[in-house]
């Protein structure tokens, strides 16, 4: 029977779908070539077609690369309401105040963005073209998962609230259906001053609009009975049960434009970081550094390593996890060890 089929939010393959959408994470990437100067325009812009279809190798190496999961995201409120004002800005303060495991199973985007962006201010410093465009693929990618109001939070799936499948619903479902109608025209990069401190900031921009992501859902959703709220779309030769188009619309209309506009917010910083790397390893003349790389060139993606006990967010599954159980239309924890469960991953072993 159809309406036992247990799949919640968006489908763009058959595969999970983590951090904006593969959609999104490329289109990003692409748009923001267009906000730099001419000299890096005529470096960035011939490998457009790499830069958006790497924009994802981040996500693929979650399943195959210990220490990459968390990177993806930060769970501010595992350290209170004062987390913005408490946790250090710096990755050694951070570390000897609150101990590098303990960082690792709650998130580390902040410290381990700034660190990519450090990497490729080194890249740029030595004119390696490779490492440059790899690096500034992967910028893109963390910089855009910060934008994120979900990844800002442990209820990052709304598992917590029977909001189960939110997460695909704000990054992939609404970027897919609206995407075309938002202006992506955001101006010029400009220098950031400080880089570490524009990544905090906007770690706190993001988590402010948590609010208004799950606030505005649970709120709609006492509006629409089931058979309203989810319709059915063959995705990859699978009918798939997703968000309806009459749901999401009216969704898309009570957060006004948040998504467009942290779109266009990811946007211009990526444009900004690339264009600052560039300026504080000397503005390095790259005529003649491009090399040639092949664009199908892909990183793992299959689960191989067990170990790694990914957090997901799924924008597409068959089962749900065995802790929640279905009522009222929503899925909602079952018991106490639920929450335990929850909360308990992901467990990330630290590096070294």
């Amino acid at each position: 029977m159809r309406s036992v089929v247990l799949v919640i939010v968006f489908l763009l393959s058959s595969t999970r779908l983590p951090a904006w959408g593969f959609y999104a994470h490329k289109l990003i990437n692409q748009q923001a070539i267009f906000s730099l100067p001419p000299e890096l325009m005529v470096f960035f812009k011939p490998q457009a077609s790499f830069l958006r279809e790497k924009a994802v190798n981040p996500d693929r190496r979650r399943y195959a690369v210990k220490g990459e999961a968390e990177k993806h995201f930060i769970d501010l409120d595992v350290y209170g309401d004062s987390a913005l004002q408490v946790l250090p800005r710096y990755w050694p303060d951070a570390v000897a105040l609150i101990g590098e495991d303990s960082l690792r199973k709650s998130g580390i985007a902040p410290w381990s963005t700034y660190r990519t962006f450090l990497q490729l201010v080194r890249a740029f410093e030595r004119k390696e073209g490779e490492n440059i465009l790899r690096l500034a693929a992967d910028l893109g990618h963390y910089l855009g998962d910060i934008h994120v109001p979900l990844h800002t939070t442990k209820n990052y799936n709304g598992q917590f609230t029977g909001q189960y499948g939110i997460h695909g619903f704000w990054e992939s479902r609404l970027p897919e259906l609206y995407a075309e109608s938002y202006n992506f025209f955001v101006g010029k990069a400009e220098y950031v001053k400080d880089p570490q401190q524009a990544i905090w900031h906007t770690v706190g921009q993001s988590h402010a609009a948590l609010d208004s992501v799950l606030g505005f859902e649970a709120v709609l959703n006492k509006r629409f009975a089931e058979d309203k709220k989810y319709s059915f779309e063959e995705r990859g030769g699978i009918n798939t049960r997703v968000y309806s188009r009459a749901y999401s619309e009216a969704y898309h209309q009570m957060l006004a434009g948040q998504v467009e506009r942290q779109m266009r917010k990811t946007i211009k910083l990526i444009a900004d970081f690339w264009y600052t790397a560039w300026i504080l390893a000397g503005q390095p003349d790259l005529d003649g550094s491009t090399p040639n790389l092949p664009e199908n060139e892909d990183e793992p993606g299959a689960p191989a390593d067990p170990t790694l006990k990914i957090r997901d967010h799924e924008t597409f599954f068959r089962n749900p996890p065995a802790h929640l159980s279905r009522s009222l239309s929503t899925y909602v924890c079952s018991a106490p060890a639920a929450r335990t469960y929850f909360e308990r991953r992901p467990r990330f072993l630290p590096i070294g």
